[in-house]
């Protein structure tokens, strides 16, 4: 379907339906307005990427979760422990 869109005899046409809407004029800041826009579009996927943080993160934390139970017997030790001490 869009095979032979981009020939050069059709850019030829583009170009001066383009010329005959905006004049020799506006084609440089047409240009230029284009030319800065595709490079902010660059530069806002650089900096998307740059962003973007995939390494997994290590736990800082060690310690081993200890059920009901076994936190209720360390708390009765510590409170021996304390008592011995006095």
């Amino acid at each position: 379907m869009f095979e032979g869109l981009f020939q050069p005899l059709h850019l030829i046409v583009i170009l001066a339906i383009v010329l005959i809407i905006f004049g020799p004029g506006k084609l440089p800041d047409i240009g230029a307005g284009l030319g800065k826009s595709i490079r902010e579009f660059k530069k806002a996927m650089s900096d998307a990427d740059k962003d973007i943080d995939v390494t997994p993160q290590r736990k800082e934390s060690t310690e081993k979760i200890s059920s009901p139970a076994s936190m209720e017997a360390q708390q009765q030790t510590e409170q021996k422990e304390s008592l011995r001490n006095n």
